[in-house]
């Protein structure tokens, strides 16, 4: 598969949608932060045509958006939980650096 998603990651994923009663989630690339690129999630009403998909179960998924599948291909999706934060981490084999806030990346 194109993106892995660990258990944590799949669970938390299925938690949000379930308790914002939401059937899918995309994810894209932006343009932005001090290294060019990051990581947008957000609710997604409908699958458009050229999306890449990963069904979670029956009734969730997870929509890619086609021009964000070149930086992110390999890319396995975790959950952590910490002391003081907790948040999806994306582990991109893709990626050649990250900004000094860890909020973008460049490849």
């Amino acid at each position: 598969m194109f993106i892995t998603l660990t258990d944590r990651a799949k669970n938390q994923f299925l938690h949000l949608m379930q308790s914002e009663e939401q059937h899918a989630i995309k994810i894209n690339i932006e343009t932005k932060g001090c290294s060019g690129k990051a990581y947008t999630m957000t609710y997604a009403k409908s699958k458009d045509p050229l999306d890449e998909e990963i069904a979670l179960d029956d009734q969730h998924a997870i929509y890619i958006d086609p021009k964000a599948m070149l930086f992110i291909v390999g890319t396995e999706i975790d959950y952590e939980t910490k002391k003081l934060q907790s948040g999806f981490v994306f582990n991109n084999p893709n990626e050649r650096g990250r900004c000094g806030c860890g909020k973008s990346f460049h490849v």
